[in-house]
């Protein structure tokens, strides 16, 4: 891993679909197809915040090479909900924050979790 963090690696990335009771069966569904038809990780569906995330949320993972296709996707089917993406640079801090990328509202990270803060 790239350890210059003026220049750093990207390893992959991550969307963060997030929901709530009322949307998590649109998120499954989302999330699944997702997996599907664009070859993504697809990790649990969490029913609390996890981590920085202050809502319900799940993690798709997936190459730089596909990072295209998938965030194409999901700007055309994230059916309004809202949708973190953000590198895997080994930087959760400026991961998180510096290079996040937004589909609908930005959500308040508690960002004081990470060890880079």
């Amino acid at each position: 891993m790239e350890t210059n963090s003026a220049n750093p690696s990207i390893l992959g990335y991550h969307a963060h679909v997030y929901f709530d009771a009322g949307s998590i069966e649109t998120a499954r569904r989302i999330c699944i197809e997702c997996r599907d038809r664009l070859g993504v990780e697809l990790g649990r569906m969490h029913e609390k915040p996890v981590g920085p995330h202050p809502f319900w949320s799940c993690q798709l993972s997936f190459k730089p090479d596909t990072m295209a296709d998938v965030v194409g996707w999901l700007a055309l089917h994230r059916e309004g909900l809202t949708v973190l993406v953000h590198p895997d640079t080994g930087h959760e801090m400026a991961d998180h924050t510096d290079h996040a990328i937004w589909m609908g509202d930005i959500a308040p990270l508690n960002v004081s979790i990470f060890n880079d803060a």
